[in-house]
């Protein structure tokens, strides 16, 4: 679908039963085009991105730029195999590429550091034996360790003869994910940072900082000072009115920090254990609320992964305290209120 003249949108499919189909941008240029991400790569998402390129008219050699907004599987895992087809230049941001180092093949250590991470924050045993058979699994995804041809950095310019975009770091779902603006047309490419429906998974991720909903927040603020009149999220439906989901996400957030501080009352508890107190969304386009115990291990791990870093945000704010006993944390509000 072309959104303005020389923007297409493709729905590039992920594999059946994890998420819906993330959003890949195809840009015109003068001499080539810009593609904004490529999707997870898996045979059907091969054949949806071939088959649109072939509809639009183009082959992959057309490609002259890859831009991917961050490191997660569902945005990048399929660049390795466009970019052989292509020859085309890739540009990500440089914290992104510690996280890509980290997960590549399986020879880093990201698995291991998330699997403790989890120990340290509660999991129980039988759970934390599925988690590494899955991120067992997730090792054998064949990440790309190449690096970029080119790092982004914060105000970085993207061109492609037609249309200028400024690369903004917003940290947050990813410590480097990007925003792509045209300010001529007051277009936001948003990734994961910002999405109509649904909200991003803030989480504990490494290597990353250690406040990422604070970078969140930080990066919200960044985006709504732009002067934009329409989004392209990485996922879901393309929108209007770029502050008015801002203000909606900031309303969310802040109820889930109310929850987190409210479960974390008491004696001392793990995110495990303050995550029960959370309301979890699953069906979002129903806002179904479930309860953390009906939650599937992959969810737990997500949700738990959120909580802390709500609780990283509210100790930094002096709302909660952590220690340590034998190798697990404990948080424990200290009574200063929201």
């Amino acid at each position: 679908m072309e959104i303005i003249p020389g923007i297409h949108h493709i729905e590039v499919p992920n594999p059946s039963g994890l998420m819906g189909p993330t959003n890949v941008y195809l840009v015109k240029g003068t001499d080539g085009w810009l593609l904004v991400d490529t999707g997870w790569d898996h045979s059907e998402a091969r054949e949806t991105l071939d088959a649109q390129l072939h509809e639009i008219g183009i082959g992959f050699d057309a490609i002259e730029q890859i831009v991917i907004t961050h490191i997660h599987v569902d945005h990048y895992s399929l660049l390795d195999w466009v970019r052989q087809r292509s020859g085309a230049k890739v540009l990500f941001h440089e914290r992104d590429y510690e996280i890509l180092a980290a997960m590549s093949l399986g020879s880093g250590d990201y698995s291991p550091r998330l699997l403790h991470q989890f120990e340290a924050n509660g999991f129980p045993d039988d759970e934390l034996s599925q988690l590494e058979k899955l991120y067992d699994i997730g090792k054998r995804i064949p990440h790309s360790i190449d690096p970029p041809d080119k790092i982004l950095q914060d105000g970085d310019k993207i061109f492609t003869g037609i249309f200028t975009f400024e690369v903004i770091w917003t940290p947050g779902h990813s410590p480097g994910n990007i925003c792509l603006y045209e300010s001529e047309r007051k277009l936001l490419l948003t990734g994961d940072h910002v999405l109509p429906v649904t909200t991003s998974n803030i989480n504990m991720h490494a290597p990353t900082d250690d406040n990422p909903l604070n970078s969140f927040f930080t990066s919200l603020a960044k985006v709504a000072k732009l002067d934009v009149e329409l989004v392209l999220p990485g996922h879901e439906h393309i929108f209007a009115h770029l502050q008015e989901r801002v203000d909606g996400l900031l309303s969310h957030h802040d109820k889930r920090l109310t929850h987190v501080l409210k479960g974390s009352k008491g004696e001392g508890k793990t995110a495990y254990q303050i995550a029960y107190e959370v309301p979890w969304i699953i069906e979002v386009e129903e806002f179904k609320n479930v309860s953390f115990v009906d939650l599937n291990v992959l969810d737990k791990a997500m949700a738990v992964g959120e909580t802390l870093a709500h609780l990283e945000y509210l100790r930094y704010e002096g709302n909660v305290v952590k220690e340590s006993q034998e190798g697990i944390v404990f948080y424990k509000a200290t009574g200063v209120s929201l």
